[in-house]
């Protein structure tokens, strides 16, 4: 067989196949087309990259990407280049009202993957700046069930869930009922829930209790008030519960959603997230999130391996999507590779409560196949 793109040299770590070892991956037509050693060279671009870490194209289950459209909006490409990223899921920029713009300027013209929740908020998040805070989930008059599902049975390749966002600051004396419009909705178009939880009210075990096997409840980590765990550092019972019959835990770092105090109480407790992702947008790009490397490197700190650290950003993430194709490299599968560098050194890492850890290795961007194509980063 002739190939398009070999990559050869590379430690390749795909936790959808249990594979970590040297080997070559090889791309024809915009698909994985084999893995194996001295692949036949024929007509195919060889890149080197020896000495670098091949994964699966890194999947970041919570950004913000409507760029131009919002005012939290972040460039995707851009973004994929400097955090080796694939695909980015935009969690509920865009609602009912501006989805539309959304796929048409964004979505569309992207060369890399973008994927979407849509907000039941008329207008998405459409009030999130420096200066200007208003949840969108603070009016009932906002709340556009019609208009979700409308647009979410119309747009079947591009939307994959519902986003709603509950808590003091997001919904205030709204409380949990958005949830319950989301939850509607979610039933009427047969589709998952992404949930982000802030400062309470509503409390973390009101949300969570409400959610369905294969929902998202994002901010995972988050800090004290509304932490998963007790004062005695324990996984409250309601979070148990809601892991055994199916929620999918996903970290969602952003500007104040991941607590080393909080992570590190999870982790002993043996309670790691079914996956990570950045929650990058226009506030936090700069840091403490920066971006999807930075994420996932912590929890190289907090003990997790790299197999189980790539595999919360890939085949666990394409699962959360219900898109097997992603998040693998499996021959036949979609040709999206991510190539990292795993440095040592000394590295500071913080949380959004401004508490440092010095991380004595992490993880860089490389570079990005995407549809079988080589990308250097920006």
């Amino acid at each position: 067989m002739s190939f398009d793109l070999i990559l050869t040299g590379g430690r390749v770590v795909d936790p959808s196949q249990g594979i970590d070892e040297v080997t070559e991956v090889a791309f024809k037509d915009g698909r994985v087309a084999a893995l194996g050693d001295r692949l036949d060279r024929g007509q195919a671009t060889v890149q080197d990259v020896s000495g670098k870490i091949v994964t699966p194209g890194l999947i970041d289950l919570h950004t913000h990407v409507y760029w131009g459209g919002t005012s939290l909006g972040i460039d995707a490409e851009e973004f994929a280049r400097m955090s080796a990223v694939t695909t980015c899921v935009d969690t509920g920029s865009a609602g009912p009202g501006n989805f539309a713009g959304f796929r048409k300027h964004v979505i569309e013209p992207s060369q890399i993957r973008i994927l979407a929740y849509l907000h039941i908020s008329f207008a998405g998040i459409y009030a999130f700046s420096s200066r200007i805070m208003v949840g969108e989930s603070h009016d009932m008059r906002l709340m556009a069930a019609r208009d979700a599902v409308e647009v979410a049975l119309a747009n079947p390749e591009h939307i994959i869930g519902i986003k709603v966002r509950i808590g003091r600051h997001a919904s205030g004396d709204s409380g949990i009922q958005p949830l319950d419009i989301a939850l509607q909705v979610a039933d009427e178009t047969g589709l998952p829930m992404m949930v982000h939880i802030d400062e309470p009210p509503p409390s973390y075990e009101a949300v969570v209790e409400r959610l369905r096997p294969g929902d998202v409840l994002t901010h995972c980590f988050r800090p004290f008030p509304n932490a998963p765990v007790d004062g005695r550092g324990r996984v409250k019972p309601a979070v148990l519960a809601a892991r055994e019959r199916g929620v999918i835990f996903d970290i969602g770092h952003g500007q104040g959603s991941f607590a080393w105090k909080t992570a590190r109480a999870m982790m002993k407790e043996g309670f790691a997230p079914d996956t990570i992702s950045s929650d990058v947008h226009a506030l936090c790009i700069n840091g403490p999130a920066f971006d999807q490397v930075t994420t996932l490197s912590k929890f190289l700190v907090l003990g997790m391996s790299l197999s189980d650290v790539i595999a919360a950003s890939t085949v666990n993430a394409a699962k959360a999507l219900q898109k097997p194709e992603l998040g693998t490299l499996k021959p036949g599968s979609v040709g999206d590779a991510s190539i990292l560098s795993l440095d040592a050194g000394s590295f500071p890492l913080s949380d959004v409560r401004g508490e440092v850890v010095e991380a004595k290795e992490r993880l860089f961007a490389k570079g990005v196949v995407v549809g079988g194509r080589w990308w250097h980063p920006a």
